[in-house]
């Protein structure tokens, strides 16, 4: 009796000695059909191109192999199926709860909130709940959703009007711009802010630099050779001070 012990059944494509079959439907490296060969003229044809022989086709009669660098068919693959990852747009809804009776300062920090989801190219549910006497006021809470969606208009708008759910009231926002463009604008902005910290200013000697304005090592000698010549002078004036007097001396004896 069959017994399936467990284990992932692999999904990898057989290659090289793992396949098992008389003859194959040969594809060369660049595409050209070779026709049907044996399997061991494959391998060898594989091994004088210093590639795999990869079964692309199982299914087919006789099995479709081509010729490939199969180590780097397996990058590109992952890499291929990471960028689309990457650029998939998954729709999100957000939630966001509020009272009747919300107070001001309440209300902005939960409106900010709306706008940030918005912009972000999510949808956002907004509900009202509604508790003890508040029920018997419906007003209250469409009136409430009626100015959010007045003041978030510029980036979405209402896609499921207010209903009554219980003693809840729902009001769904959808957002003018797409998951994808939302996606897209942040990206630059990530990049945008990437370099602009890669151009910040540092500081060197109390003088702040960028990367164009600062100092080049030619002219530190430059600096240097002032520097000196200063200390020089300031000497020399010195010097040129000191000896006066001794002058007046001689001439008054």
């Amino acid at each position: 009796m069959w017994c399936y012990r467990g284990g992932s059944i692999s999904t990898e494509p057989r290659i090289n000695d793992r396949i098992r079959v008389p003859e194959v439907r040969l594809v060369g490296p660049s595409g050209e059909q070779v026709g049907i060969v044996p399997l061991a003229k494959a391998l060898e044809l594989a091994q004088e191109y210093d590639l795999d022989l990869v079964e692309v086709a199982a299914s087919a009669r006789p099995p479709v192999c081509k010729l490939m660098d199969y180590g780097k068919f397996k990058y590109e693959s992952a890499m291929k199926a990471r960028e689309a990852r990457k650029n998939q747009a998954h729709t999100v809804i957000k939630e966001m709860k509020l009272r009747p009776k919300i107070d001001p300062h309440d209300y902005d920090t939960k409106k900010g909130h709306v706008v940030r989801f918005l912009k972000q190219g999510d949808k956002v549910k907004i509900t009202i709940m509604f508790r003890g006497r508040e029920q018997s006021r419906p007003e209250l809470g469409f009136r409430l959703l009626q100015r959010l969606a007045s003041d978030v208009e510029d980036l979405g708008f209402i896609e499921s009007n207010p209903k009554q759910d219980g003693r809840n009231m729902i009001m769904v926002l959808g957002p003018h711009k797409k998951k994808t463009e939302a996606m897209a604008e942040a990206r630059e902005a990530q990049a945008a802010r990437k370099a602009e910290r890669q151009g910040v200013a540092y500081t060197e000697d109390g003088v702040s630099y960028t990367d164009d304005e600062a100092p080049s090592e030619d002219a530190a000698p430059e600096a240097q050779e002032t520097e000196a010549a200063e200390v020089t002078e300031a000497a020399t004036d010195e010097a040129g001070a000191g000896e006066a007097p001794a002058d007046e001396a001689n001439t008054q004896a």
